[in-house]
């Protein structure tokens, strides 16, 4: 896997600079841009000593692909990219720690801006690894990277040959496989979600696949009250993300000082 690759935009890359930094190798800027965004952030970098090349909007085009790079793309290191052997260490290591592991793991997540969404809403969440499988699925790139808002820098990212032998080898380290599932006869919320958990969410138009679902301890979903049958995906992880923090309680540094 390859340890660098592109973010671009303006929002992107600001938040990289304040957040992780160190992350940078070289950022591209449009040549002679008007825009006062791309000059405050050639401000910030030159003060910072990082790497920095004019380019002209071909050659920004050419990196951002699909994505509307604004006039500033960058080059990142990308650390937090594990394979399913660093994957395991890290599951691992926490366990053997607080235990309190919390894996989201996406079965065939397709759309890039969806994916950017889950991993944005899983960095606020404070999920310690995000899985997804090698095919079948949208991959960080630069759409990912700008919806994302600088999270696909700092969440680690498990890209797996095969999500069954994760679910397998999870369920024996003792962690609790809670699956999504318009079908289910379980409420999230009826969900015990502490300890350790990996929520497993399904692709955008089919959902779990059979030979993952078959793996998960707890099947559940969401409550619908209206007349649409589901939420798009990203929508319906930040959901069971949020009420596996809610039930673990608040961050103690959210708490105020003892007297």
């Amino acid at each position: 896997m390859s340890k660098s690759r592109y973010v671009t935009g303006l929002r992107a890359v600001e938040q990289l600079l304040v957040s992780s930094p160190d992350t940078l190798r070289r950022v591209f800027v449009e040549y002679r841009s008007q825009n006062p965004r791309v000059a405050a952030i050639t401000a910030k970098l030159k003060a910072q000593g990082i790497e920095l090349q004019s380019a002209n909007r071909a050659r920004l085009q050419q990196m951002s692909g699909e994505a509307r790079h604004q006039g500033v793309v960058a080059e990142v290191r990308r650390d937090t990219l594990l394979d399913e052997a660093g994957l395991r260490s890290l599951v691992e290591t926490a366990l053997s720690g607080d235990g309190e592991l919390l894996l989201l793991i996406l079965d065939g997540i397709q759309d890039p801006h969806n994916l950017g969404a889950c991993l944005r809403t899983a960095d606020a969440a404070g999920v310690d690894a995000v899985i997804v499988p090698r095919h079948g699925s949208a991959t960080l790139g630069p759409t990912v990277s700008k919806v994302a808002a600088g999270a696909a820098e700092q969440v680690p990212f498990a890209v797996v040959a095969n999500i069954g032998r994760v679910l397998d080898w999870l369920g024996e380290y003792g962690v609790q496989r809670i699956g999504t599932s318009d079908k289910a006869d379980s409420l999230l919320y009826e969900a015990d979600m502490a300890g350790p958990v990996a929520i497993v969410m399904g692709q955008e138009e089919k959902g779990l696949s059979k030979r993952v679902m078959s793996r998960c301890d707890l099947l559940c979903r969401l409550p619908m009250a209206g007349s649409v049958s589901s939420l798009n995906v990203s929508v319906a992880t930040a959901i069971c993300l949020f009420e596996a923090v809610r039930q673990r309680g608040p961050d103690p540094a959210d708490s105020p000082a003892a007297d």
